[in-house]
């Protein structure tokens, strides 16, 4: 891509916490002009009335999504950072107002090639949980709803970087992982799928920031509720469980299933998960360690921390980093494995500015190298 024409973005869903996270990146991003912002209860408002720290930036002013006047925008790249059950339909909406040629390779079911044949289309990137499961019973059965663009899932790659690089570079619709799994993924998968920690009896405990309820307004999420406290939520049952077991079976090739709780801890953002594994073949800590560390000797935002170090959702505040550690449990055949990260960037927005990135020829750290904010 050239340097000089700049990459038309838009984002829907700019008035929540990710939208604004995606705001607050690209506003920086050398090689992206944002043309479009829309949101609904506060469309027609300047961004920066319902984010102040936007203050002296040149953009759009929020419109709703019924106003945008497909394709006449013209878009390079749409983000969805829209509610769960949304997505799908405002996604299917887009390619058929724009003409999108994927829906004709969806039709005569030509699956090879995708990318090959199609001219410089609109690139969809969704944050919402809508087409990371690969199988839309299983989406129906954790959301409640039938899926409503089955057609287009089988299209949607996972838009996990360390895992599916190559697919999502010539991707026309990346589903970014959720935080959790985001976390859990980066930890897990490595090892998993070299055969050194079993499959059964993984049990992640993970603890997120308020941000990652969302911006909607909930008596649980009201500062007094959340402040001073952590409780666990969603016990038993949280959503990311059916992503991070269909994404740890594609590596371990068996049906993997985890126990999993998330907590809600006081603090606007950050997740750290402490995640206890069985090991196979007496393999110890630094074994599992030494194999992270081979996976991502390359990878721009993990790092496997040294020694002892813990990792804290400090070190990572502000920034597309994941930092993971690997400790010997008391207990003979478990290690203790910690990731942390933070979860409106590296769980949310940045990991989906990172797929931007490799989806548009562009250096895939690009407007990412900032460093964690502390204190």
């Amino acid at each position: 891509m050239s340097e000089e024409k700049k990459i038309r973005v838009g984002i829907l869903g700019a008035s929540g916490y990710t939208g604004a996270d995606l705001v607050r990146i690209l506003v920086s991003h050398p090689n992206v002009e944002i043309a479009l912002l829309t949101a609904e209860r506060k469309a027609g408002l300047p961004l920066a009335e319902v984010f102040p720290h936007f203050v002296g930036y040149d953009l759009p002013d929020m419109i709703g999504l019924e106003d945008v006047e497909w394709p006449a925008v013209e878009l390079d790249v749409v983000f969805c950072a829209l509610p769960h059950a949304t997505s799908q339909e405002v996604i299917k909406g887009l390619l058929h107002a724009t003409g999108h040629s994927l829906l004709d390779e969806i039709i005569v079911e030509t699956a090879g090639d995708l990318a090959s044949d199609i001219p410089n289309e609109v690139k969809i990137i969704d944050l919402s949980a809508d087409f990371r499961l690969r199988n839309t019973d299983t989406y129906a059965e954790w959301y409640g709803r039938e899926h409503q663009a089955t057609n287009i899932q089988p299209r949607a790659v996972y838009g996990l970087p360390e895992a599916y690089r190559d697919d999502i570079k010539s991707a026309y619709l990346v589903a970014c992982p959720g935080c959790y799994p985001t976390a859990a993924l980066l930890a897990l998968l490595p090892v998993l799928q070299a055969g050194v920690v079993s499959h059964e009896d993984i049990i992640i405990d993970a603890k997120s920031g308020a941000t990652g309820a969302g911006r909607s307004l909930k008596e649980q999420n009201l500062f007094v509720e959340v402040a001073e406290a952590m409780h666990p939520y969603a016990v038993g049952h949280h959503r990311h469980m059916p992503e991070i077991e269909q994404e740890l079976s594609v590596v371990a090739d068996s049906d993997v299933r985890i126990s999993f709780t998330p907590h809600l801890v006081p603090m606007n953002r950050g997740e750290l998960e402490t995640i206890y594994v069985k090991t196979c073949d007496g393999n110890k800590a630094s074994d599992i360690k030494k194999i992270l560390e081979e996976k991502y000797a390359d990878e721009p935002f993990v790092t496997i921390l040294k020694g002892n170090n813990m990792p804290a959702t400090r070190m990572v505040r502000g920034s597309n980093n994941c930092v993971i550690n690997v400790f010997d449990d008391r207990l003979e055949g478990r290690v203790i494995i910690v990731s942390a990260i933070d979860n409106l960037v590296k769980g949310s927005s940045g990991q989906a500015i990172q797929n931007m990135n490799l989806m548009m020829g562009l250096g895939e750290t690009v407007g990412l190298t900032q460093a964690p904010m502390f204190p």
